[in-house]
């Protein structure tokens, strides 16, 4: 519980964290695996199918990670879960500035869009092939994670097909995939551990739908035309400010009482 003589700042605290999450977001989404591969099915598919899938997608993976973070606040104090996050985010700013700086000025994304093409011409062939063995469609092929994921989506994709297009299945799968491991969704996790984790879950959310709508409405052509360079470089500025941001709040913040 706050203090009755809690100052400006942390009556702000809210707000600053989900701008914090919209933004965190936004750098790290715009060009990432998950961005192209909804540009590239919005290419070839209903954009309103690939756009309500890919949010959906990354809404329930945005709240799952947002309480599995908070959930370490009844374990941990709060202090210490805002100073391992600004840890994180100190090496997350410290692995970008590295990549950013060995890119060329000039570097695109064309590297991972073949390999996001590549990814969805195999999921596509794969789950052609399954369809012709059993008389239907499968979502099985695509599945490139550990063997105990692959069965968890794959009975949640065999349930949902009954009422949902494959189709649809098959992009929230393969979004889902995208993201797990993703370096938003453990930075979601490590900002979560706050007492405003429900507005970094919501800040989180707009920011990927936000990105999402993007990347249906013209994804590859925007990829194509942003500097990764820029885009790696202003990810670590911002990740810096992230660092700093939780560093002080470690120090500075009470704990819940």
């Amino acid at each position: 519980m706050l203090s009755a003589s809690a100052g400006p700042d942390q009556a702000e605290h809210p707000m600053s964290s989900f701008l914090m999450a919209v933004s965190m977001i936004g750098v790290s989404e715009i060009g990432d695996k998950t961005f192209l591969i909804a540009a590239l099915m919005a290419m070839r598919h209903p954009r309103l199918l690939v756009f309500s899938s890919a949010a959906s997608s990354l809404t329930i993976m945005t709240v799952l990670s947002g309480l599995v973070g908070h959930s370490f606040v009844t374990l941990i104090s709060e202090r210490y879960t805002h100073f391992f996050a600004g840890i994180l985010f100190l090496i997350f700013g410290y692995k970008l500035t590295i990549e950013g700086l060995e890119m060329r000025k000039d570097a695109g994304v064309e590297e991972e869009l073949a390999e996001v093409e590549e990814e969805i011409a195999v999921t596509d062939l794969n789950a052609n092939m399954q369809s012709a063995e059993t008389g239907g469609v499968t979502d099985r092929g695509f599945y490139k994670s550990t063997e105990g994921l692959k069965r968890i989506i794959t009975k949640i994709g065999d349930a949902a097909s009954l009422v949902l297009s494959p189709l649809w299945v098959q992009i929230f799968a393969m979004i889902f995939l995208g993201e797990f491991g993703d370096r938003s969704q453990i930075s979601i996790v490590a900002m979560a551990s706050s007492r405003y984790y429900w507005h970094i879950i919501c800040g989180a959310v707009v920011g990927h739908v936000v990105c999402t709508g993007l990347a249906v409405l013209g994804g590859k052509l925007l990829a194509s035309k942003i500097s990764m360079r820029t885009v790696t470089l202003g990810g670590a500025l911002s990740f810096f400010i992230f660092a700093i941001f939780y560093i002080y709040e470690a120090f500075t913040e009470e704990d819940l009482a």
